[in-house]
Formats: structure tokens, C-alpha cells, sequence
């Protein structure tokens, strides 16, 4: 995991393993029993996961400790190009403060953290990053060391279990990434023998784990380390979001997107269980951010971030909430 260092004056990347810097941070969130979301239902049950709480500028107790400590604690990737990286080019681009010799977080993700952070705290550098792995998005929100977690999230019944999402702020889909000549046509029986990667607690390792075709998964912590066991001759190809392997694949041309996506999926930004009034402000902050159509903060980051290797794609996606 990275060293810690500055970012901008008032927003640094934390190891996940540092203790925040705020003292007197319990070790979980916990709302009073009348701002509690309602228990998610099971998995086998939950019908419609990307209904989220309705949007709300009330401040509860998680909004109240965030402003009392200044700053918003956001678990990011600092590695998926496009959605959250180190962009070499834009070292230094927003101040003095946040000299890096590997440039400063950048992209889609961090977009919307900025705009989170704005919100409340009226200064969108009034951010504490942490990068965090794949299989720590869930823990890490339980145990109290994020308030949130933007990190190309999908939303689904099983994740509801353990944490609360915002609506949808992205649809993406699963599909194989494969190197350029590879038998692998996509997600089917091409897979057979193939050694296939997948990042742990991600929705790719549980559509492999449902359905292999035959395949033996290589499980890693960072969906980053499946394209370095894939240049490595490691592994015969990665599944993930399309999302995420537009970006690996813009910036490895030996690889590409086979087949089509076989799931269709939606990030949210997730949070603590009990943090309804977190939810419901997240909402209130992604209304705005939606608004606007083709001038809209999110066509803005969508353009600037994710057109070049994502193209086509018209509007975010429509919210939907849920009462109670």
C-alpha cells in the first residue's frame, strides 16, 4: 500500500491501516434508532437493490461528526485509470499543496467525492483519501475508517446485507478481457482450462464462482493485479467490469474486450448501514449532479474522464428510491 502523502492542503491519501486523524472517531458509525436505515432484506428476497433512501439535506449524527471533524474520509482506488489514478500530467494542477512525484488523484470517482465534500463542507479538498483494495470496501465502512467508499461499486441484493448505497451513479456490465489473438471469445466455454482472474469480494469472482465454464480463478486483492498476472503470462485473461477494462485496455493495447457484458450493473457510493442521514445527503448531492443534461456535472466528468474509452453513453442513470 502506498505511503501516506499530501494531496492538497486539506486532502490527503491515507493507508487504509493509519488511524484517522480525527481523534475520538468511534470504531463504527452508528446512527440514534430514528435515523436507522431499515434492515435490508435478504438476498433471496431483495427485489429492486438500486432503490435507495430519498434525498434529504437534514443533518443527522454521521453528517454532524463529519463537519465536527472537518473533513470526509472517501476509500478510492488510486489505481483504476479514468475512475480513480495518479495522473502524472496533472501534478500540482490545484495548488501547492499537493505535490506528488506520481501526480494527484484524478478521475471519474474522485470527481464525485469532490462534489460530496462540497456539499458538506463546503470545500471539495476537505478530503481524506484512503486507498483501500477490493476486498476491503465492505470492512472498511463497518469498522469505521471511511465514511464512504467511491470505488466503482456495484450495487447488488448481497452487498445490501452489509452496507447502504446511494442511487446509481453509473450502469456497467461484466465481460472478459483477454489478449489480443486469445482463443477467449468471451464469457462462455472458451473459458475451459483458461486461467481467469478476478479481484476478491468483487461480482466477478461471484459470477465465476456461479458459473466457470470450466475455467480455474485466479483470485487476487486489486483488480489492478489481474492485468499485471495478465501481462506476466500468469493468467489467460481477467474478468470485470467493462468499465474498469476500458480504462486497463486504453492503456495496455496488447489486450481487449471480448464477447459481450453479461450482467448489467450499477455503482453506488456505499456507506455505513446506520448512516441514513449520509445516504439521503449523497442522494440530494447526486439530484444536483445529474442535473443539467449535456452540461450536467456528471457529462462534465463523464467527458472529461471516460468518453475517450467509453464512448456512447447519453445520461447517467435514472434514480430510484425507496421509503423507509
Amino acid at each position: 500500500m502506498a505511503a501516506a502523502c499530501v494531496v492538497t492542503a486539506a486532502a490527503v491519501l491515507l493507508p487504509l491501516t493509519r488511524t484517522t486523524p480525527d481523534s475520538g472517531r468511534p470504531a463504527v458509525f452508528r446512527e440514534p434508532a430514528s435515523m436507522a436505515v431499515a434492515p435490508a432484506a435478504p438476498s433471496d428476497t431483495c427485489q429492486d437493490p438500486e432503490a435507495s433512501l430519498r434525498p434529504s439535506t437534514v443533518d443527522g449524527a454521521t453528517i454532524a461528526r463529519i463537519k465536527a471533524a472537518g473533513k470526509l474520509v472517501a476509500g478510492v482506488d488510486q489505481n483504476s485509470f479514468r475512475w480513480g489514478y495518479r495522473n502524472q500530467n496533472a501534478a500540482g494542477a490545484e495548488g501547492t499543496g499537493d505535490q506528488l512525484a506520481q501526480g494527484r488523484l484524478d478521475g471519474f470517482d474522485i470527481d464525485l467525492v469532490k462534489a460530496i465534500a462540497k456539499d458538506i463542507l463546503g470545500d471539495e479538498k476537505a478530503v481524506i483519501y484512503r486507498a483501500i483494495p477490493t476486498s476491503q470496501r465492505i470492512p472498511a465502512l463497518q469498522e469505521g475508517r471511511v465514511d464512504i467508499v467511491v470505488r466503482t461499486m456495484t450495487i447488488n441484493c448481497k452487498r445490501l446485507e452489509d452496507v447502504a448505497f446511494s442511487t446509481a451513479y453509473f450502469e456497467a456490465g461484466q465481460q472478459v478481457l483477454a489478449p489480443k489473438g486469445s482463443p477467449i471469445t468471451g464469457y462462455d466455454t472458451s473459458l475451459k482450462d483458461k486461467r481467469i482472474c478476478v479481484a476478491a469480494g468483487s461480482t466477478a469472482e461471484a459470477s465465476l464462482k456461479a458459473q466457470s465454464y470450466g475455467a480455474a480463478t485466479v483470485t487476487v486483492p486489486n483488480q489492478l493485479d489481474c492485468l499485471v498476472r495478465l501481462q506476466l503470462g500468469e493468467v489467460d485473461g481477467i474478468i470485470t467490469d467493462n468499465a474498469l477494462a476500458a480504462g486497463q485496455a486504453a492503456q495496455d493495447p496488447s489486450v481487449r474486450l471480448v464477447g459481450s457484458p453479461f450482467t448489467r450493473e450499477f455503482y453506488g457510493v456505499a456507506m455505513n448501514k446506520d448512516a441514513s442521514d449520509l445516504v439521503r445527503r449523497v442522494n440530494n448531492v447526486l439530484e444536483g449532479y445529474r442535473a443539467g443534461g449535456a452540461g450536467s456535472p456528471w457529462m462534465v466528468s463523464y467527458r472529461k474522464h471516460l468518453e475517450a474509452v467509453l464512448p456512447g453513453v447519453a445520461a447517467p442513470p435514472a434514480p430510484k428510491y425507496r421509503d423507509g
